[in-house]
């Protein structure tokens, strides 16, 4: 099944509120596939990684998104969800070439409050990062990347990049919250390192 690839000169259409939330639909009807807290993050990794997301086949990584191998009841519902997918990587795409980047984080509520959880975000930047191990390896290596991309590893579940010690409070709904701050920060700072300047 050929895939379309990602066109970083496209039409920039930035999704709506709605069409985010009938992605979101779209992807929670199908058994595998990402929320779109996680579809944010594995793009934005896909769109900062070593080798640039325009010089992948869209077979190369389309079916993370949906969990593997075709799952959709029709060509249109496969095809909607592609357009709505590439829209959304090209809007982000832009967003992180400028001031505008806003990740899509989780809001939990607990005790009368709300807290920022990460989480679904981090596990997707994660299988974005999984997609090039070896061009991402130096980045979690060198010191101040490293440091950069730590509380998103240890928010995402790689084991590899955590520390025991910090695993004890992810219970903690504040302590997440922290973790996702810090996530923001960091993509913050990642994105002056590595995004490409803009065309």
């Amino acid at each position: 099944m050929s895939l379309p690839a990602y066109q970083p000169g496209s039409d920039l259409l930035p999704l709506s509120d709605d069409e985010l939330g009938q992605l979101d639909e779209l992807l929670g009807a199908l058994p595998e596939a990402m929320n779109v807290e996680a579809l944010d993050g594995f793009l934005s990794a896909l769109l900062l990684a070593p080798k640039p997301l325009a010089s992948l086949a869209g077979e190369d990584w389309l079916p993370v998104v949906w969990g593997g191998e075709d799952p959709f009841a029709s060509g249109k519902q496969r095809k909607k969800v592609q357009l709505l997918v590439l829209r959304h990587a090209r809007a982000l795409d832009a967003q992180l070439r400028s001031p505008a980047w806003q990740p899509l984080f989780s809001v939990v509520e607990q005790g009368g409050e709300e807290f920022i959880d990460a989480e679904d975000w981090c596990i997707g930047f994660m299988l974005g990062v999984d997609l090039d191990g070896d061009g991402w390896a130096p980045r979690f290596d060198d010191a101040p990347t490293g440091a950069m991309l730590a509380p998103i590893a240890l928010l995402g579940g790689d084991e590899a990049q955590q520390d025991p010690e910090a695993l004890t409070d992810l219970d903690d709904p504040a302590v997440r919250d922290s973790l996702a701050r810090e996530v923001h920060a960091g993509i913050e700072q990642l994105r002056a390192f590595v995004a490409p300047t803009p065309r």
